[in-house]
């Protein structure tokens, strides 16, 4: 699989990311097998995880310990204050059974309250660089689900990667997404991708053919081909993939043939767009 170079680091990433929530819930058996073929059948060097996804750090850490060696793993902390951040840190590394992780990011940062008391004294950002110096991650990084948050923090501190939704819908019809990609991209930073095969908000009362996506995703190979290649084809280095390994494989299906998006089919995925209630509109 096509690998990127991640930012400024010295990674390189494989374009398609495995997304934690895939094991979470399920046997450690099912972990295991799902783990070795992203590993060992499709390529996959990119794993992210996080203490919210129920029990997937529990499952991931058991399935992804042969390969630790050789794959980039990334974790998150959704706690805002040092002393928690830190408590969660540790956790973490444990449930992962690893001394590292090779991206540490603070998980989904939303307002500008959560930016000030990262920032700010006691704040989950002096853990973040304490940890790096004790050589227990090597690069910094947050995901953010709102724009004015993501440049704030962009702003304020040199964090190695962002992790946003950069995904087709979002930035058609919600005008999401455009700011935050090239103020990172400005920053040289490593831009990584989450929901990029989200489609739309859930129906009320409609029947969930995916249990693990707060969204409904694509629907089929060729929505999540174009939906792909459209994230792709942006200055992203990867996308991580939705809870469930089908939508994964398809991402993997997707990433052989890659091209980048055409200005008839980004025309095309425009009008698709324009009827959706999508999952990130601009406010």
């Amino acid at each position: 699989m096509e690998k990127r170079k991640l930012g400024k680091t010295e990674a390189y990433l494989t374009i398609v990311g495995f997304g934690g929530i895939i094991v979470s819930k399920e046997t450690p058996e099912y972990a295991a097998e799902v783990v070795a073929k992203a590993v060992e059948e499709r390529g996959i060097n990119y794993f992210d995880v996080a203490p919210t996804y129920g029990n997937a750090e529990e499952r991931l850490g058991p399935a992804l310990e042969p390969y630790r060696d050789g794959v980039f793993l990334a974790c998150k902390t959704g706690k805002r204050d040092a002393a928690s951040a830190e408590e969660e840190l540790y956790a973490s590394l444990k449930r992962l059974r690893t001394d590292h992780f090779d991206l540490y990011q603070l998980h989904a940062v939303k307002t500008m309250e959560d930016v000030e008391t990262i920032l700010g004294p006691g704040g989950a950002l002096e853990t973040f660089v304490k940890a790096r110096e004790k050589g227990l991650v090597r690069f910094l990084g947050f995901s953010a689900h709102d724009e004015d948050a993501a440049i704030a923090l962009m702003s304020q501190f040199d964090f190695d990667t962002i992790l946003a939704p950069f995904n087709w819908a979002c930035w058609h019809k919600g005008k999401f997404g455009a700011r935050m990609l090239a103020e990172a991209h400005k920053r040289e930073m490593g831009i990584l991708a989450l929901k990029s095969m989200a489609k739309r908000k859930w129906k009320e009362d409609e029947e969930r053919r995916w249990n693990k996506t707060w969204y409904s995703p694509v629907d089929t190979f060729e929505e999540a081909q174009l939906a792909f290649r459209f994230t792709l084809s942006k200055p992203v280095t990867a996308a991580v993939s939705p809870g469930h390994a089908e939508l994964l494989w398809w991402m993997c299906d997707a990433a052989e043939n890659f091209t980048p998006l055409t200005e008839e089919e980004d025309a095309k995925l425009a009008a698709w767009s324009a009827e959706l209630d999508v999952i990130f509109p601009q406010d």
